[in-house]
């Protein structure tokens, strides 16, 4: 039976209203959606280490951003300006002149590594005098060394030694040259959360390999970059992460910086 021109056109219309329908419902599901083709167990990184060694400083990405992405993590600020340690969801800057604020979603970040924590092991760790012989214990508890970690270690530590470092001003210099300006903090007996993250060798390059600490105390006064610590009793909480999201700068200094080169002399300065 040959269908009217009336009917094909009443198809043809229901067909069109369809269309618009699940093309208006998709249009408002993506705002709630930024990271929806990703997992949220993965680790989100924006910019690269070795942008940081060469001095590229410049805020990429904002903080609003930042936390769509994880709720733990440390990183740094437009023109390096101070440390950032995020907990529980909270993100903090730590200062080069002692101080510790609470971040406004606007504020930049030009390198910074955040998830979503959620732990899959908890367990005691024993004393260590040193940030050396904390690292070589942590080494022996990894079920693997090739997978990247998050770590949270919580207790009271007699002896803690971290750092923060100013702003910086253009033509900026590289990070070893900056964190030798660096303002040096030293507590005794603090209770505190140290954060952070180990990278895989492989990976080299886009982060530090090994560890990564920040520090944040319990009162959120103080805090800053690991240097060194004395632990005697802390809990370890531990989050295997097997993927990466990496989020390279859209700008000119990115586009143009001498990037690929070894810069692990540099690193080993500015960082340790």
């Amino acid at each position: 039976m040959k269908r009217t021109l009336s009917q094909q056109k009443g198809t043809y219309m229901k067909a069109i209203r369809l269309i618009n329908l699940a093309t208006l419902l998709s249009l408002l599901l993506l705002p709630g959606c930024s990271h929806c083709n990703r997992k949220v167990d993965s680790l989100y990184q924006t910019s690269t280490i070795d942008a940081l060694l060469v001095g590229i400083y410049d805020g990429s990405t904002t903080f609003a951003d930042l936390k769509r992405n994880g709720d733990f993590g440390i990183g740094t600020f437009d023109a390096l300006d101070g440390e950032m340690i995020a907990l529980g969801g909270a993100f903090y800057q730590a200062k080069a002149d002692g101080t510790v604020l609470p971040v406004a979603d606007t504020a930049k970040t030009p390198f910074a590594v955040v998830k979503f924590f959620t732990p899959e092991t908890t367990l005691p760790l024993a004393a260590a005098p040193d940030l050396t012989s904390l690292m070589r214990q942590l080494d022996a508890l990894l079920p693997t060394p090739n997978y990247f970690y998050a770590l949270k270690i919580e207790g009271t530590f007699p002896a803690i030694k971290i750092r923060s470092v100013p702003a910086q001003q253009k033509p900026y210099p590289g990070l070893a040259e900056a964190a030798s300006r660096q303002t040096v903090f030293q507590f005794q007996e603090i209770s505190g959360t140290i954060i952070g993250f180990r990278t895989p060798g492989f990976a080299k390059g886009i982060n530090l390999p090994g560890y990564h600490f920040h520090f944040i105390s319990a009162d959120r006064k103080v805090g800053g970059h690991l240097l060194d610590c004395r632990i005697e009793t802390a809990l370890l909480s531990l989050d295997k992460v097997s993927e990466l999201h990496l989020a390279l700068p859209e700008n000119s200094e990115f586009s143009q910086g001498n990037l690929g080169q070894d810069h692990g002399r540099d690193l080993e300065k500015a960082e340790r």
